[in-house]
């Protein structure tokens, strides 16, 4: 608990922008997770960079926890806190510093979300591309790395994320990166704090790189009898370097979901959807050959198209699909797992995982990213079912492992948080020792996000 001496000084900063109600404290305690809920102390719903520096002097000096909130979409309690403490909400802190159309790029503060800045970036003639799925801020989106459906042609937020300005556990502030497309200035510190999941210091400022809006722009969708089929499609076309926007696998589970929860039509059969930017000419040709990969494979039903409305629903249909598998069982929940596995290993490892699921008593739909190797099981379970939990996370750590073995990750996109902390010394060796020592040295007094990502001092 934080003592009544700190909450006033907290107040002095804050005001009435300190909440203690629990409702509050119940919100900021919740996540997209499976985890119990874990509600801080108090939540400080700060409105600038000065603020969070005071703040974080006063919680180092009193050894309070501190975790950064952005939208609370998290998958692997990266807010959760488990040892109470300050809970630092950036909402109000969600404005565009500045825009530089002719370096392509844009200063934002943590709370904004990526939707936000797309709309405010319209009349640009640019947009910024890393979409997860869910509205997420871009501090949060920050913090973990984040990835999701348009990584295959635009990479991750580490390719994305220029500069940054975050408060370090002792309040100092820095700042790292620039507007250069390239240095070699000493070490990259932004690197360093792009997935570092609040453990290393708190983001304040983020300068993102942007992109021309495409001239032409397709979506489409083709059926497969097989996950096989899909998957092997997958990595035809990857090997081919023909450069696909997006390509998302469902199976069949997930497609029967999409169906019941969007009142859609889609033969119940694993679909790959995808996306091609370019211009007019170039976009056909490759939706073209793109549609006689899949055939050579067993894809049929091949549909594109460059109506803006038909993209807009079939992504509207893939970024709801977390809460259409949810619906298929009411009263659910999910735990939601997130591997990445090299493409010569995808269909492999999707193959197997499906195999897990089959011979277990629980229902989980496969979907993701397949593109850049990720995939995700939705395992959906009765919370008070002892039994399915337990058969949920078997299967959810034999994924990490299989992912392991095949040289690739845990976690492809939703980070360590509390989830795959278990996974961490297997993946990285002695290299785990070193993001500790980064850790004590940072942040000696362990306030930052404490019990995430390393191992707890």
């Amino acid at each position: 608990m934080i003592n009544d001496h700190t909450l006033d000084a907290f107040r002095a900063i804050l005001g009435a922008r300190l909440v203690t109600s629990r409702s509050d404290r119940d919100l900021h305690g919740r996540s997209e997770s499976h985890f119990a809920p874990m509600p801080p102390d108090a939540i400080a719903y700060v409105e600038s960079e000065q603020e969070v520096q005071s703040l974080l002097k006063l919680c180092n000096d009193a050894g309070v926890p501190v975790i950064a909130w952005g939208t609370g979409t998290s998958l692997e309690a990266h807010t959760a806190a488990p040892k109470g403490g300050l809970c630092v909400d950036f909402s109000r802190m969600n404005n565009i510093l500045s825009i530089n159309a002719e370096d392509m790029c844009v200063t934002v503060e943590p709370g904004i979300t990526r939707q936000d800045l797309n709309i405010a970036l319209r009349d640009t003639g640019l947009f910024f591309p890393v979409d997860p799925g869910a509205n997420a801020s871009l501090g949060g989106m920050t913090a973990t790395r984040a990835s999701g459906t348009t990584t295959v042609r635009y990479g991750t937020m580490k390719d994305n994320v220029m500069a940054l300005r975050a408060v370090l556990a002792d309040g100092t502030s820095i700042e790292t990166g620039s507007r250069a497309k390239k240095s070699s200035a000493g070490y990259d510190l932004t690197s360093l704090l792009v997935g570092s999941e609040g453990t290393l210091g708190i983001v304040t400022q983020i300068t993102l790189r942007l992109y021309p809006i495409p001239e032409a722009i397709s979506a489409g969708i083709v059926a497969f009898e097989t996950i096989e089929q899909a998957v092997d499609a997958v990595t035809h076309t990857i090997q081919m370097a023909l450069p696909m926007a997006r390509l998302e696998f469902l199976d069949a589970g997930s497609v029967a979901a999409f169906n019941a929860y969007a009142d859609a039509d889609m033969p119940e059969t694993p679909h790959l959807l995808f996306e091609l930017h370019g211009d007019d000419v170039s976009v056909k040709a490759q939706a073209e050959l793109f549609g006689e990969i899949c055939q050579d494979h067993g894809g049929s039903d091949f549909k594109w198209s460059a109506k803006t409305e038909d993209r807009t629903a079939l992504w509207t249909l893939r970024h709801n699909g977390y809460y259409a598998i949810l619906a298929s069982r009411p009263g659910a929940r999910a735990i939601v797992t997130d591997i990445c596995v090299p493409i010569s290993n995808l269909a492999q490892a999707v193959e197997e995982t499906r195999q897990d699921i089959e011979a277990s008593d629980i229902t989980g739909p496969i979907l993701g990213h397949v593109g850049d190797g990720n995939f995700h099981a939705i395992l959906l379970i009765d919370d008070t079912n002892e039994a399915e939990k337990s058969q949920a996370q078997r299967i959810s750590d034999r994924m990490a492992e299989r992912a392991l073995s095949m040289g690739g990750t845990c976690t492809g996109e939703h980070g360590v948080g509390m989830g795959k902390l278990k996974f961490m010394e297997r993946e990285h060796g002695a290299a785990w020792d070193v993001m500790s020592k980064i850790k004590r040295a940072l942040d000696p007094n362990n306030i930052l996000n404490p019990g995430k990502v390393i191992k707890s001092n």
